[in-house]
């Protein structure tokens, strides 16, 4: 989607470690302006500039102008950039120039709206597949995302990509028969998890060492007689008289 936005930019003559420090200094990052056959343009542009249109609602997908020095304004889309893996700052940005009369292919964010009837009424669980598709269009006509209302939606049901609206100039290029969100039951998630944590039953050793134990005859002492009983212990001979 177009938006009436320009992001000023400074022609960049040498590149390197040391001219993007130079650069951070000045609150400034390297980009690069290509596309429509025009040879490409190193530049620096402002990195706040940058973070309002990626985390804006039309995100990367904005369609805006760029304005390099004294040259006219270039309509461009943000097609790549990168972030310090932990200070999270911007580091880097490519811009890719735009034919508005051209159609191109963009990929859309899909949101889901509403509470669906599986998972209030039913006791399913709502899981979101694919949460972006791919399309082609004008750039005119790219949408900011596709809402899909999933209120109607009973366990087992799902809703595929080619239900999502197409109009304009817009043509579907992700798979249509693709799953974006379903809703699944529980029952069975559940079973498959108490199998997963039920522990083995483990034999109590202690209480048949204790049987074996009783059973057992001491060291030395006399063997049970047949039958269960116990043999009598043999009595010691008596002493004789002197």
């Amino acid at each position: 989607m177009r938006k009436d936005i320009t992001i000023a930019a400074e022609h960049r003559t040498s590149r390197g470690k040391n001219e993007a420090r130079r650069l951070r200094v000045a609150n400034k990052i390297p980009a690069i302006v290509y596309g429509t056959g025009i040879d490409p343009i190193a530049v620096a542009v402002s990195p706040k500039e940058v973070n309002k249109i990626l985390f804006s609602k039309t995100g990367h997908n904005t369609i805006f102008d760029v304005k390099v020095a004294d040259a006219a304004s270039e309509p461009v889309l943000i097609v790549d950039w990168l972030r310090d893996p932990i200070k999270d700052n911007l580091l880097h940005v490519d811009f890719l120039r735009i034919d508005l009369a051209k159609r191109i292919k963009v990929k859309v964010p899909v949101h889901t709206v509403g509470v669906s009837v599986g998972v209030k009424m039913q006791g399913g669980l709502l899981e979101a597949i694919v949460r972006e598709v791919e399309v082609e269009c004008l750039p005119d006509d790219i949408p900011e995302m596709f809402n899909v209302d999933v209120t109607e939606l009973g366990v087992h049901q799902a809703v595929r990509a080619s239900e999502l609206p197409m109009t304009g100039s817009m043509k579907l290029i992700s798979a249509s028969d693709a799953v974006l969100v379903h809703v699944v039951t529980l029952r069975a998630e559940a079973v498959v998890e108490e199998a997963k944590v039920a522990e083995p039953e483990v034999i109590k050793k202690g209480k048949k060492d204790e049987e074996g134990a009783a059973a057992a005859p001491a060291k030395g002492g006399a063997a049970p007689a047949k039958g269960g009983a116990a043999a009598p212990a043999a009595k010691a001979p008596a002493a004789k008289k002197k």
